[in-house]
Order: C-alpha cells, then structure tokens, then sequence
C-alpha cells in the first residue's frame, strides 16, 4: 500500500509540474482515498483548491493538517491566505499569529498578518508592522509596492515613505 501511495503522489507532483491541477487533484484524491490523514496529500490538495478560488474547499484540507499537527507552519500560513482571500481578515491574522508563535520572525507571516491588518481597517497598525518586517528584510518594499492588497494604500505618504 506504501509504494502505491507513494505512485500516486509522484503522478499528481508530475501533473502539477506539467500544469494540469486538475490530473494532480485526482491523484491526491486518490491517496486520501486510501488514507485520508495523509499529510502532504492534504496540503497538495488544499494547495490546488486555493488555485481554482474554492478558498472553502481549502481551508478544510488545511485544517485535515492541522489536526494532526498544529504546528504545521504551511498550513496554517495557506490557512491564514484563504481567509484573506475571502475577506475575514481577523481570522486571518488568528492564522498568521499561531505561526508567529512557533517562528516570531517568520517573514511570510509577518507580512501577510500586516496586509490582512490593513486590509481589515488598521492602516497605522498594519502599516507599523510592515515597517518591522523591512527593517528585517528590506525586499519586501517591492513586494508591497507591487501587492494588490495595498492598492487602496499606495497614495498615503505612510505607505510612499516605506516602500520608496
């Protein structure tokens, strides 16, 4: 059964790679359907619903992870995108801050959580973690001069002033 789970995956990994989620899908399904705790199918799968805009569909493969291991990092950071991606915001930032507490500087939550913050109505205070995090790593000035998430920002000096 192992060798056969691990086929499985290995198609879906090569439907993936040669742009057919939709063949990758099947055979993760296919995996689950043998073992439907099986972790990296779950993520693979979330993964691919998250492609297709089924954020929903998503978020239940993550949460599959994260029961069996709540410090999933990938997860919960794809979990947290999902929820931004459907404008609940403050869940979001529940997600980003769970990763924060396993990896305070884990960057990729850190902006996530200040976009989903600003996004949520706290300009200042999404804007002052922003500040944190490219004081940290300073690329990620053209990452969010470039962020759609930031649009409705991009006009504030605040915003001019970090990312110039």
């Amino acid at each position: 059964m192992m060798s056969d789970l691990k086929i499985l995956l290995s198609k879906g990994q090569s439907s993936l790679n040669l742009g057919n989620p939709k063949e990758a899908l099947s055979f993760y399904q296919q995996v689950l359907d043998q073992d439907p705790t099986h972790l990296e199918a779950l993520l693979k799968k979330g993964n691919i619903f998250g492609r297709f805009g089924r954020f929903n569909d998503a978020i239940i493969c993550y949460d599959g992870v994260i029961l069996q291991d709540n410090e999933n990092i990938l997860a919960l950071l794809n979990k947290g995108l999902c929820y931004h991606k459907i404008g609940q915001y403050d869940v979001a930032i529940e997600c980003f801050n769970v990763v924060l507490k396993i990896k305070p500087q884990n960057k990729t939550a850190l902006y996530n959580k200040s976009s989903s913050v600003i996004k949520s109505g706290k300009i200042k205070d999404g804007l002052e973690m922003l500040s944190q995090l490219i004081k940290l790593d300073s690329s990620y000035k053209i990452q969010a001069k470039c962020d759609i998430d930031f649009v409705d920002i991009k006009l504030l000096n605040e915003f001019k002033e970090l990312t110039g």
